[in-house]
Order: structure tokens, then sequence, then C-alpha cells
């Protein structure tokens, strides 16, 4: 039985192992501050899985809301899988999150009291189950977002200055 290897992913029947990135939301942690994150695991069907495993997720506008006691993320686009059939599944749905409810509970309290929002970071697989990161967030305003910005310029620019140093002195 030969085995095809993709980074700790094996593709024979074996249990993977770690953590497997699938997407990031990299535009979050610009727009946002994050106060808390918790992970959370995500209910799908068979194709939705299949269709991650080949990395065709994207965050950038996903949300997640709490009804009834119960986690739901918005707005994840999953597109649907090529090989699927006449079973492939809608592309936005809204899919249910597994969390335990005094987590629930607890962020559904702050998120009413405080108005702030519930965002996905990062899905991935976690020892072969999808997982989102989901992190508490507050918007930044226009001028932090312009600040956070300068700073990495300047960090960036003094690290520049560093190397280009060490050279000289060789």
């Amino acid at each position: 039985m030969s085995r095809q290897v993709l980074g700790t992913v094996t593709l024979c029947g074996v249990k993977e192992r770690g953590r497997l990135p699938v997407a990031p939301n990299r535009k979050a942690r610009h727009l946002y501050v994050v106060l808390d994150t918790v992970e959370a695991g995500i209910v799908l069907v068979g194709n939705e899985v299949k269709s991650l495993r080949l990395r065709r997720a994207t965050l950038s506008e996903a949300f997640a809301t709490v009804d009834n006691h119960e986690m739901w993320l918005h707005n994840l686009h999953i597109a649907e899988y090529a090989f699927g059939t006449w079973t492939n599944h809608a592309v936005r749905r809204t899919r249910k999150l597994l969390l335990h409810r005094a987590e629930i509970v607890k962020w559904e309290q702050i998120v009413h009291e405080s108005g702030l929002s519930m965002v996905p970071l990062a899905l991935y697989f976690s020892d072969g189950r999808v997982k989102v990161e989901l992190a508490l967030v507050r918007g930044k305003k226009t001028w932090d977002r312009r600040h956070d910005l300068a700073e990495r310029d300047a960090r960036r620019d003094i690290e520049r200055a560093l190397s280009d140093h060490i050279k000289r002195r060789r």
C-alpha cells in the first residue's frame, strides 16, 4: 500500500496528528482588537470536509452569533467539492459551532452586555477534526490601524538597520 504524505497528513487511512491550517483570516487582526479566543468544533457534511482538505475556504466575511444558547457561524465560504454530485452542500450556509454550554453562555453575556463581536481567526484540522479559532473582538478605529501600520514600518526599519550594521562589521 503506497502512502502520499502532505506535511503532517497521511492519505492512506492513518490518523493525522498536529494542526494543519486550512484558511486564516488575516483581515481580522487588521480590523479588530482581539480580546479573547476559543477553539470550537464545527458541524459539517462530507463534501465540505473534502473541500476543506483541498483548502477551498474563505473566512474574510464570516462572523458568529448566539441563538437559543447555540453558536452559529455565518458567511463561511466553503467552495463546492469539484468531484461531488447532486449531494453538494450550499456554499454559504449557516454552520453550527460546537462549544461547552458554559462557554456559550459566558460569551453570549459578554457580547450582549458590551457590544463586542465574534469573528473566526482561523480554520484548521486538529488531529483529523475541523476546528475554528473564534475570537471575541472590538473594532479598531482608523487611527488605531494607522498606528499599527506605523509601528510595523518602524520595526521593519530597525531590523533592516541592524542587519545592515551586522553585515558591514563582517
